[in-house]
């Protein structure tokens, strides 16, 4: 894309004077996302394959942009220019918001601006590889030169398919599993349900983001796609050195990427974003006045870099407003009983009447207990509350392994009749890691069987936790067949 960016504006001043107009028809792909990229995203959504919900759309259109991307430079006209550029921005238009949904789709939410960070670094590798093709190839090779992003985009192609198993991420699966609870027909979620919820929700920001991103958007790419006119009529470069302009900025931009990622979870991602667009702004209204190579050079880089700090977190927040059912169960709560559901910044966010998390069982690890407390909701657990069943899925699985339960009932699902040998639990020795609340009640039912219990605790000998544990006081203790707790041996 950013070849197209760099080289395809050329292209159109051979037919069209105005850079006016240029301009207009470089941004018309952006023109065209408004309606596309909602539509494909909204279908991608309810597609349901064994190759999952996006791969079988991206196995197609890469393929096919790539080949319209061959077409560009051979196009002999105006109007046969302008219309390989609406078809590949259609294309286009329709595999990037799959490409990039990959990633919600395989991260959690905590993760995701470190991982799209990693994601945009590779992306403004694209920048570097499209600035050396105009430096060291367009000048010699204006139509060859097209051939190389083509054969990136299906290299790409390949990898995906043969690596991307898009069927097995969590989003996927939880998808599968809604559908299962609630039936396919409730799940659907047609077009133009989902605009009259954006549009009519109370809750603005989605809107506002929406906005933002379009309007920025619409900047960078026009930043880019000029460039090349503005490098060859304002600065008098070669058309290949004009192309070139953009090779620092694309390192810029790569080195500041994973930085602003973390800058956004140490400061906000909100402002984060706005100091970025800010930079960005200023350093484009400077190169304006200071019309050198070398300042235009610098400036882009600065600019660069402050398109990072938006565009990585942009997606990122635009990725955890998405409507979630969590986020609705939490609309008007004051207090929620959760299990082990992810309670994460951008959900605590949405709850403004939430005030107090209580977890039902051990630790914290699904609740982010720094921005709760930063939005003055307490968090608490209950610890103990589930060790029975904990318990009882131990003696469980213990039974599974014991008799092979897992393969002999695949096999009799798949209509054989399997015979394993397994073995009695009596007799066996049984070691537990910890002498908590859950491994004090599997003594107990293990003993039950005829197992002997060893137990470690790695909690001092003497101490109050100690003695509120139990009769587990060494380092290695054993339970008779008929004993309930685990008695030192």
């Amino acid at each position: 894309m950013n070849f197209y960016d760099n080289q395809v504006p050329v292209l159109l001043r051979e037919h069209v004077t105005s850079a006016a107009l240029v301009g207009v028809l470089m941004g018309m792909d952006n023109l065209l996302g408004i309606f596309v990229q909602p539509w494909i995203g909204n279908r991608s959504d309810n597609t349901r394959t064994r190759w999952g919900w996006r791969m079988p759309y991206l196995a197609i259109g890469m393929p096919l942009a790539a080949l319209l991307f061959l077409l560009l430079p051979w196009t002999t006209s105006a109007i046969t220019l302008i219309a390989v550029m609406v078809c590949y921005a259609l294309v286009a238009n329709t595999m990037r918001p799959l490409a990039e949904s990959l990633v919600p789709d395989f991260i959690p939410p905590q993760r995701r601006g470190r991982t799209n960070a990693v994601v945009k670094i590779a992306a403004s590798l694209t920048i570097i590889v499209a600035s050396l093709i105009s430096l060291f190839v367009v000048d010699e090779h204006p139509r060859a030169a097209f051939v190389i992003p083509a054969v990136i985009m299906l290299v790409a192609t390949a990898v995906l398919v043969a690596k991307v198993r898009d069927s097995r991420s969590p989003a996927y699966q939880a998808a599968l599993a809604e559908d299962a609870q609630a039936g396919r027909a409730e799940t659907r979620s047609p077009l133009w349900t989902v605009v009259v919820e954006l549009v009519t929700s109370s809750d603005r920001r989605r809107v506002l983001l929406l906005l933002t991103v379009f309007l920025f958007g619409g900047a960078w790419f026009a930043s880019r796609s000029l460039m090349t006119p503005y490098g060859m009529e304002a600065l008098g470069l070669s058309r290949g050195e004009a192309g070139g302009l953009t090779l620092p900025s694309g390192v810029a931009f790569l080195l500041a990427a994973y930085p602003v990622a973390l800058a956004a979870e140490r400061f906000g991602r909100l402002r984060t974003i706005a100091v970025g667009m800010a930079v960005f702004a200023g350093a484009l209204a400077a190169a304006t006045v200071v019309r050198t190579p070398t300042a235009t050079i610098v400036l882009l880089c600065i600019g660069a870099a402050g398109a990072a700090g938006f565009s990585i977190n942009a997606a990122v927040a635009l990725w955890n407003l998405a409507p979630s059912s969590r986020i609705a169960a939490l609309s008007g709560v004051t207090g929620a009983l959760i299990a082990n559901e992810p309670m994460s910044a951008e959900v605590l966010a949405a709850a403004p009447d939430l005030r107090a998390i209580v977890r039902t069982g051990v630790g914290y690890d699904s609740v982010d207990v720094e921005a709760a407390t930063r939005l003055g909701i307490s968090v608490s657990n209950l610890p103990g509350i589930n060790a029975n069943a904990v318990a009882e899925y131990t003696v469980a699985l213990l039974l599974a392994q014991a008799r092979n339960l897992a393969p002999m009932a695949a096999g009799v699902a798949a209509g054989t009749w399997p015979r394993r040998d397994g073995f009695e639990l009596r007799g066996k020795t049984l070691g537990l890691i910890g002498w908590g609340a859950a491994a004090r009640l599997v003594a107990p039912l293990a003993g039950a069987f005829g197992m002997t219990v060893l137990c470690t605790s790695g909690v001092p000998v003497g101490s109050a936790a100690r003695r509120r544990s139990g009769s587990c006081r060494s380092t290695s203790c054993s339970a008779p067949p008929t004993s309930s707790p685990c008695t030192p041996r």
